[in-house]
């Protein structure tokens, strides 16, 4: 945890961005996987996490604004707890960690928002996306799961979005430190990846190296050589001579924060020189994008840039034709680029994103509908204290190559003929961690290898 004063300033300036009522903030529970006593590992609630600081299950607090103070509302460990699970600090000492002052049992919580509710006080809560969550507002507020994604409070989730996003001088330590421990997983796997050994070999290094380190993955790994599918948790496949390996992978510390890197690398110890021209495609479009971070420019223009870099060096190898910005209205270039430029970070890998991405990436506004830009998450100004990730890349997805070209979609933008040789290519991307500072962007962590010839300087030793 950060020092008390930390979260105390925090639940000030929630408070008093809210103005008046009492916010309601449910922490997590334990999630059972097959039966109740076998939980997957205890993940806090991230923005309770922000506010409170305690990575310890069933914890409820109420931050009342009208009065000014917080209540933590739990349960101590019973002595058939303790058997099974040790000693642990009791309620009120976890709470004079987070600087909270009062503490009451999770079965008062009822009386006290039902006293809230008589007297008409608004009760502010963020969007569920647990199921237990629901249940427990549902409890509470008499709402049901569907009620609850309407009548959640837009305001706070406002307030707390212009909290979040604006990274303190402790976080980013604490997040530079995530980007670190990330960066060693990307060199492990670099460095033991040998033609015949299997997916599953690879990303159980990255894990290994997470685990080592403290803390854990902050997202599944992507280790695959199919990095033409951009999700990719399959680790089934042996990986050969000649293949690609696509890794996205990152590290969480102990405190909750994340790093996300992405990067390709041959099986072979060098690329082929279909594999250099592909890489180096998208490697300018990540280098034209870092180019144009600083505070004040819309990220959504950032992203349509690095579209524009890529529809220029297709056309120079023949698999784009035509006028590079009607291309890019109409979205051709999404064949090959079919997702966005990148996202923000923090005690979340996608940050805030339970919120949805219109409150978070967008400042309210909807989304667009087309086909590749539906889904760039973050599109609204640069603010310094930004945490984001820049992670363009090249896809060729036979599936899509196949229905695009029957129906000869943007076929005076796309080549068809000789898109189709690439079928069996498949994907390219890289993923760096930045903070947008006043004077511009600073690369956060160490570096990994990204040109071409780092990274194949990793993999010959």
């Amino acid at each position: 945890m950060f020092k008390k004063e930390v979260y105390i300033n925090r639940r000030k300036a929630l408070k008093h961005k809210v103005g008046s009522g009492i916010i309601l903030l449910l922490g997590n529970n334990e999630s059972p996987m097959n039966y109740e006593d076998n939980t997957y590992p205890f993940r806090q609630d991230s923005t309770f996490l922000y506010f409170v600081g305690l990575q310890v299950p069933s914890l409820i607090t109420v931050f009342d604004v009208d009065e000014g103070k917080d209540i933590l509302f739990g349960d101590d460990l019973t002595m058939d707890m303790i058997v099974w699970m040790g000693s642990q600090p009791v309620l009120s000492e976890y709470a004079a960690k987070s600087g909270i002052e009062e503490v009451r049992p999770l079965k008062d919580l009822v009386s006290y928002i039902e006293k809230a509710k008589g007297s008409g006080r608004e009760i502010h809560f963020l969007p569920p996306y647990r199921h237990d969550h629901m249940w427990k507002l549902n409890e509470l507020l008499g709402f049901s799961p569907a009620q609850l994604q309407q009548k959640f409070s837009v305001h706070l989730v406002q307030s707390v979005v212009a909290l979040r996003e604006i990274k303190s001088e402790e976080e980013i330590v604490e997040i530079e430190k995530a980007v670190d421990i990330s960066v060693d997983m990307h060199v492990a796997a670099m460095q033991m990846a040998r033609p015949g050994m299997t997916e599953a070999q690879i990303a159980a290094e990255i894990h290994k190296v997470a685990l080592a380190s403290g803390g854990d993955i902050a997202f599944p790994i992507i280790a695959t050589k199919n990095g033409q599918t951009l999700h990719n948790h399959n680790h089934s496949n042996i990986i050969n001579q000649g293949d690609m390996i696509l890794v996205d992978a990152g590290a969480q510390t102990a405190m909750g924060y994340c790093g996300d890197l992405s990067s390709t690398f041959p099986v072979s110890q060098t690329f082929t020189e279909e594999q250099k021209e592909i890489y180096q495609i998208s490697l300018n479009a990540h280098e034209r994008a870092i180019s144009l971070l600083q505070p004040g420019i819309p990220f959504a223009d950032i992203h349509l840039e690095a579209c524009r870099s890529i529809i220029e060096d297709m056309k120079a190898i023949g698999l784009m034709k035509g006028d590079t910005e009607e291309a890019l209205i109409m979205g051709a270039h999404a064949l090959f680029f079919p997702c966005g430029l990148g996202h923000m970070m923090g005690l979340d890998v996608h940050d805030m994103e339970n919120f949805g991405e219109k409150w978070v990436g967008y400042n309210g506004e909807e989304k667009s509908t087309q086909f590749g830009l539906k889904s760039l998450r973050l599109a609204k100004k640069l603010q310094p204290g930004h945490v984001l990730t820049i992670e363009p890349g090249i896809y060729f997805i036979p599936e899509l190559i196949d229905m695009w070209k029957a129906e000869n979609k943007y076929s005076d933008f796309l080549n068809y003929e000789q898109i189709v040789k690439f079928k069996n290519f498949g994907g390219i991307r890289n993923e760096e961690d930045f903070l947008i500072t006043p004077q511009g962007a600073r690369l956060l962590g160490k570096l990994c290898p990204k040109t071409i010839s780092e990274v194949e300087q990793k993999r010959k030793g």
